[in-house]
């Protein structure tokens, strides 16, 4: 009886250390869809070139990127990098809206982040 009242006491430290691991927050880091990764990583190679590592480093940073930016900020950026290239109004409003430059901003600090990491 004592035995089992100490497997208790060891069992229950080890159940929430393991609610609390890195693995238990894997849902946050990788909000991410698929198709998004894999843009991302498209995108990464065409820049880089079409190399064995370079597909590693592109991996890897699409990983820091998500783990620094959430998705829905990610998007935010994504648009405003494609609308900033309009010409005219339209595109204008993406280059000089403050919300837009920060979201803008949040993606650069997370690849320049990834780039250290990664490449």
């Amino acid at each position: 009886m004592r035995l089992a009242g100490s497997m208790r006491l060891l069992v229950c430290p080890l159940v929430v250390l393991g609610a609390t691991s890195p693995a238990a927050r894997a849902d946050d880091v990788n909000d991410y869809p698929t198709v998004a990764r894999s843009e991302y990583v498209f995108g990464c190679l065409k820049a880089n070139g079409e190399t064995r590592q370079v597909i590693e480093q592109c991996s890897c940073s699409i990983d820091v990127v998500a783990s620094l930016v959430p998705y829905e900020r990610y998007v935010t950026a994504e648009t405003v990098l494609s609308m900033s290239q309009v010409r005219g109004n339209l595109g204008g409003q993406f280059r000089t809206s403050e919300q837009a430059a920060r979201a803008l901003n949040d993606l650069r600090r997370a690849q320049a982040e990834a780039e250290v990491r990664c490449f």
